[in-house]
């Protein structure tokens, strides 16, 4: 017998129940050998609706060298598993680096659902002072936008990733939440929330929940020494 083949006009597997949902919850679990010596473990995560139910959860694939020799710019695939612990989103972050004057090394990350089949794109604008961020759909069409704040430090407060559409108007945020004043000082791990609207198209769901971690890496990740950083590159 032949395979069922998947028709990309259809709601990917495992992912229906983001069509009733205008609201996810992200929360980084703290890995208590990192917190405690600081070596870099593969990240978790916990994935919440606004009921605080746990709808997914996620898993960084990767190596030690990589992890604690590249630090927050490292490649890595994330597996985003449902509670039966099938696998129904893959991201891939491939190795980039980061310079406010070299717009040639940009950061962006491959969205799949089921894994296998590329459902979007995000990509980092070059901006001398802002982090943005363009949201593309499987045949690399622009469809939303994301815009940070001048600093992406959490001090005592949420940072807000507005998102926006075709038109330019907002429709939602990333926001990374502030934890408390010791778990923000002493661990990497964070909390995040995303809002949409609720007839958005459930691949562009997923992209934004796949732009929630490059965000996460590239602006709130620490190793080592390294903490959070004002976002003065582009």
């Amino acid at each position: 017998m032949s395979e069922p083949s998947y028709n990309p006009g259809a709601v990917p597997p495992g992912l229906e129940y983001l069509t009733q949902i205008d609201q996810i919850l992200v929360h980084q679990k703290i890995e208590l050998l990192e917190a405690i010596i600081g070596f870099e473990t593969n990240n978790q995560y916990e994935i919440k609706n606004s009921m605080g139910q746990q709808i997914y959860h996620a898993k960084e694939l990767n190596d030690c060298c990589t992890r604690n020799f590249c630090g927050a710019l490292r490649s890595f695939e994330l597996k985003i598993s449902d509670n039966m612990d099938q696998e129904v989103i893959h991201l891939v972050r491939p190795f980039r680096c980061t310079s406010c004057c070299c717009p040639c090394c940009l950061q962006e990350m491959e969205v799949q659902a089921p894994p296998g089949n590329t459902i979007g794109y995000i990509s980092q604008d070059w901006h001398m002072f802002k982090p943005k961020f363009s949201i593309y759909d499987m045949s690399k069409t622009k469809v939303l936008s994301i815009e940070g704040p001048l600093c992406a430090i959490s001090c005592c407060g949420d940072v807000d990733f507005e998102i926006h559409g075709k038109d330019g108007h907002p429709i939602g945020r990333i926001s990374k939440q502030w934890s408390g004043l010791i778990k923000e000082g002493l661990t990497d791990s964070d909390n995040f929330g995303i809002n949409f609207p609720m007839d958005l198209d459930v691949r562009m769901k997923a992209v934004l929940m796949g732009a929630c971690f490059l965000i996460d890496y590239m602006f709130f990740e620490s190793t080592g020494d390294s903490k959070q950083r004002c976002s003065v590159f582009g």
